[in-house]
Parts: C-alpha cells; structure tokens; sequence
C-alpha cells in the first residue's frame, strides 16, 4: 500500500527540510524500524530506519549487497548484474572485488597514517580560519569555509595542484546534488555520466605523471597500484580518484556546516566549546551524528533474510539503509533530539556507516572537523546567525549550502 510519508526518503527538497523530515521519520519509527515503501513513483523498498536493523543490515554483507544499485533511482536494475558505468567505485563493489579494491588505499586512512597527516590538516585548518577573519566579521560559513575547508585537505592529499580546487569543488556539487537547483546543469539530461567524465578528463594527466614520476602522494599509490600482482586499468584508477576526490571532501564540509549551525542552534553547547576548545574533540562525533551528512545507501537481499527484530526480507527485496533516522533512534540514544557536545553516547552513531563498508575517510574526517573547530573556537570570541540557512535538496549527501554568520575573533 502506497504511503505517502515515504517519500521523505526520495524527495530531495524533503532533505532540505530537516525538521519536518524528522517529524515524520519519528512518526514512522514510532509504528516500527522498518516501513514499506511502495507506489510513489519508485521501485518498492524497505526504509531501515532504527541503528540496530541498519548494523544488522551492513554486517551481513554478503547477503544484502550494494549490487546491483547502491543508492535511491527510480528504477533501478531488474537483474544482479551491475549497471555498466565507465568507472566503478568501492560504493558500487561487493565481495573480494570490495575486498581487494579497498585494500589498495586501506593503508592511507587508517589511524596511525592519518595522524601523520595532522600538520598538514592544521595547516588547512588555520588557512581557513585565517581567511574567516581577513573577511572582517561576516562571511557565508558554508561557501566560504565548509565547502574550501576539506576540498583543500584532500586534494593537497592527493597531489593535486590548487588551481584545480574550484573545478572540483563544481563537479562534486554537480554530482551529490544534481536535484538542486543550484547545482544542476541545464541541459544535462545524464548529469552524473558528464560529471564522471570531466572527473577522468582532470585525472589523466595526474595519473600519467605520477606513474612517470612517482612521488608520496596518494594519488602516486592509485596511479601504480596493483590487484593480485596486475597493474590497474586506467579506469579503475578513475574510480579511485573519483571517490576520495568527491566522498572526501563533500561528505565533511556537510559534516563541518551542519556542526556549525547546531552549535548557532544551541547557544549553551557554543559557550561550552568557546569556553574550552579541547571539548571538541569529543564533539566531533555529536557533529557527524547530529548531520549525518551521508542520508543513505541501498542494499539488495540474495536471499531470504529474517532480521532480529522479526521483518521477513524475501530474495530481491531492496532496501534503503536510512543513517539519519537511525542516528535518531530513540532506543539507542537516551535524548536523541538534544544536540550535546559532551554526549557519552555520541559514539553509537552510523554516520560513518557500519561492517565491511565502513567509511574509509572515518578517521581523516574526524580529524578534520576536530582540526577546524579547534583553531576556530579557540580563536573566536563570539560568533552569531545573519540570515537564514539554506539546505542543499540532495537524497545522498545533504547539508548547509548558505549559512550568513557575522563574528568577532579575540584581540
């Protein structure tokens, strides 16, 4: 049967109203953590709205598998086979080819590297702050921090060179959201497929120097990486590039906007940070939490599946895994609508995900809103709204787009 309040979860420009999109996923969770959704235009799926059905979903990995449309279409493949694509990512692979795949850069992103890259991430960090306070006490937070923020940090990880930052900034919105108006291209029916190609258009020259001079860089490990002693095709490494160049940078300045304006939201938590800036350490979590910058991805059951919590899967059932509801379950966290920068239970979130296809850049993410928040907080003496804040109407990845904030740092 159709439901209407369903379509919170394939709108975009439902995204783009938070409080309204959680009021009605509360009512939903409320009847249960998993509601049918069928005859809004879409093919049938399951939204999995409470953490334990989500954790129960991403742990059995093999049995709901991101093959054969990992995330929200309205129609998707009718069969297992993966939709051709001239790049495939990790988002897109199951199984050993995940596995071998993810291996490759696994190393870069793990908490012993990433802490090596914390001066370069402060560096950043102040570079950004810096150019907040050269704008004389006011700026737009989003578009002037956020978005640049993480941008620099990834691309200055992959080597590539600045005069390519705002192109890449351009081609992520254009990718993650291709729904807002915004960001879409006029006259562009197959907006994703133009964005992926003008990605590996600025990809060919990186990967042809770096494998004729090979440098530290990550992207010098893509560009001569090798799966079972065999070198990677072109396209394989566009795939790479094309996931820590976007999911990189996009999912963190939503993740570092968002923060900004909870803490706009709720003065009490603002003053506890301006008052001691090493809370944000621990804060770092309630952020990605409170903004679950990524709403979801899709699974496919290969086989018929009963979850803990009784919900009989059948065999082709596809199933939307909703982390911003389930970041909100009220089973699971004891105030889930109170926005605490000290919350001992921050840490139970699925912003990041959960099992095999755990977010690669988890760490490098919490280091870079720790590393931003840090410098700015610490230097910052009041900091308040000037206008409204606008969200990006975007199913996938979602935030703040336009957040006008007027300042003043210490003396």
């Amino acid at each position: 049967m159709s439901d209407e309040r369903g379509r919170i979860f394939i709108d975009p420009a439902a995204y783009a109203d938070p409080e309204r999109w959680h009021a009605v996923a509360t009512e939903l969770r409320a009847e249960g953590p998993l509601h049918r959704v069928e005859g809004l235009g879409r093919h049938p799926f399951w939204a999995v709205l409470g953490l334990p059905e989500v954790m129960e979903v991403e742990k059995n990995s093999d049995v709901f598998t991101n093959a054969p449309a990992p995330v929200v279409m309205a129609d998707p493949p009718a069969t297992q086979e993966r939709k051709e694509s001239p790049v495939n990512t990790l988002i897109q692979m199951d199984g050993e080819e995940h596995r071998a795949h993810r291996a490759l850069v696994n190393d870069w992103f793990k908490p012993g590297q990433v802490k090596k890259l914390a001066d370069q991430v402060a560096l950043q960090a102040t570079r950004s702050v810096d150019e907040m306070a050269a704008r004389g006490g006011a700026c737009d937070f989003a578009t002037d921090v956020a978005m640049n923020y993480p941008l620099r940090v990834i691309l200055d990880i992959l080597g590539l060179p600045e005069e390519q930052f705002p192109k890449m900034l351009r081609l992520t919105q254009e990718l993650f959201a291709d729904s807002d108006p915004d960001f879409e291209r006029v006259g562009e029916d197959e907006q994703a497929m133009a964005v992926i190609m003008d990605v590996i258009a600025m990809f060919t020259g990186v990967n042809a120097e770096r494998r004729a001079h090979p440098t530290n860089d990550l992207a010098t490990v893509i560009a001569n990486g090798e799966i079972d002693g065999k070198p990677l095709e072109d396209m394989d490494t566009y795939g790479y590039y094309l996931i820590v160049a976007t999911a990189g940078h996009d999912t963190t300045s939503n993740a570092v906007a968002g923060g900004m304006q909870a803490l706009l939201e709720h003065p009490a938590q603002l003053e506890k940070l301006l008052a001691d800036p090493s809370l944000v350490d621990g804060a770092a979590d309630e952020i990605v939490r409170w903004v679950s910058p990524v709403k979801h991805f899709m699974r496919t059951a290969q086989q018929d599946y009963t979850l803990a919590s009784g919900h009989r899967i059948a065999e082709g059932d596809w199933l939307l895994l909703s982390y911003q509801s389930a970041n909100r379950d009220e089973r699971v966290f004891t105030d889930p609508f109170t926005f605490d920068v000290t919350n001992p239970e921050a840490d139970k979130h699925l912003g990041f995900g959960f099992g095999r296809h755990y977010c690669l850049g988890a760490h490098l993410a919490r280091l870079e809103i720790r590393a931003l928040f840090g410098e700015l907080l610490g230097r910052l003496e009041s900091i308040e709204a000037a206008g409204p804040v606008e969200q990006t109407a975007s199913v996938l990845v979602n935030g703040p787009k336009r957040m006008p904030v007027t300042y003043r740092f210490k003396a």
